[in-house]
């Protein structure tokens, strides 16, 4: 496999080039909309075909460009469903596979620097590349975007521990010159999650760092959230109890929907084995998956509130939009899907 490790000086973040040397498919994990015409004079020095673009979450320090590359190059742009965003055209979630020719990366969700951090690793799992979940000796901050450091704690340990101490990790960033570190060392050498450091005195570390409110976060969020391109929102009504979330998407939680479930239509766009797996689905939604979205549903509805639901809400906001754009009016996503709902104790039906 073809692998070249490439970097931003300004945000000091890693992007990783990965071909299939015979299929010529490519990905790009992580790319920097300025480093741009960089990486597309080395694909094509290369003879590769870029299949996609990977963002391990989004971004708070540089913009992707997962957006540009879509338009100029038809790569398809990769997200967690986690991360409750609209604009990728692959929403994963742990244990898919994104596959380039021969190889694949396997998809194991490490949320807790944001809510919608993903790491990926290759089939044989000899790389794996961690985002800022883990950097080397260090890990990404855990007080913006839904961090938590009891999730963080968790995903390292139980995601990126648990893979063979041989594991190279290829974090998203660096700061003192470093590229690459191993699970055995970051087991052993990393200050805040090595050793034996428990989960509250890591918890400790995170609540006493005091950082610095992030310096491109106002810029780099607002267009990451739109897969780094800047483009016309869809106008998002608010009615009842819907917030408008930081994507753009118009969104109830939990509790207000079981609190109004007789008042709203139910829309579940996971597919079939899903709503009727582990997560079952709320009783009376009606089953209509994410790509027969706009079409399945009925323009009776295109006035009536409607609560459309996935697993996690990455899936939903998609959809969201979608009807939105196709003219409906009291449209919202289910803030964090089936598993918020089953966290909560609420109601099911298999």
């Amino acid at each position: 496999m073809l692998f070249r490790q490439l970097f931003d000086p300004v945000s000091s973040t890693y992007t990783y080039l990965l071909a299939d040397e015979t299929t010529h498919d490519a990905v790009l994990i992580d790319p920097v909309i300025d480093q741009v015409d960089r990486d597309l004079a080395l694909l094509d020095e290369l003879g590769l075909l870029l299949r996609y673009t990977l963002d391990t979450h989004v971004h708070a320090d540089h913009v992707t460009a997962a957006g540009t590359l879509r338009a100029r190059r038809g790569a398809q742009t990769v997200l967690s469903e986690r991360a409750g965003v609209g604009c990728a055209d692959v929403l994963v979630k742990d244990g898919d596979e994104i596959r380039f020719g021969r190889y694949s990366l396997v998809v194991r969700e490490t949320p807790g620097h944001t809510s919608g951090c993903v790491t990926y690793v290759t089939d044989d799992e000899t790389m794996a590349f961690t985002g800022d979940a883990v950097l080397i000796r260090g890990c990404g901050r855990t007080d913006f975007q839904q961090g938590d450091p009891h999730a963080l704690y968790h995903s390292v340990h139980d995601k990126v521990f648990s893979l063979p101490d041989s594991t190279l990790i290829f974090p998203a960033h660096d700061y003192k010159g470093r590229t690459a570190t191993s699970v055995g060392e970051e087991k052993l050498h990393n200050p805040r999650l090595g050793g034996d450091r428990s989960e509250e005195e890591f918890v400790a570390i995170m609540g006493g760092l005091n950082l610095p409110y992030p310096k491109q976060i106002d810029a780099a969020l607002p267009r990451n959230i739109q897969c780094g391109v800047d483009k016309p929102r869809v106008a998002a009504p608010q009615w009842g109890g819907v917030e408008i979330s930081s994507s753009g998407v118009p969104e109830v939680d939990a509790s207000w929907l079981a609190a109004n479930r007789d008042r709203v239509e139910l829309v579940d766009v996971r597919e079939p084995d899903e709503f009727t797996g582990e997560l079952g689905h709320i009783a009376g939604a009606t089953l209509a998956p994410l790509a027969t979205i706009p079409s399945a549903l009925d323009a009776a509805l295109r006035d009536r509130p409607t609560i459309v639901v996935c697993r996690s809400g990455g899936r939903s906001a998609k959809a969201t939009q979608a009807l939105l754009a196709a003219g409906f009016t009291q449209i919202a996503s289910l803030r964090g899907g089936m598993l918020d709902w089953n966290a909560r104790g609420l109601a099911v039906a298999r």
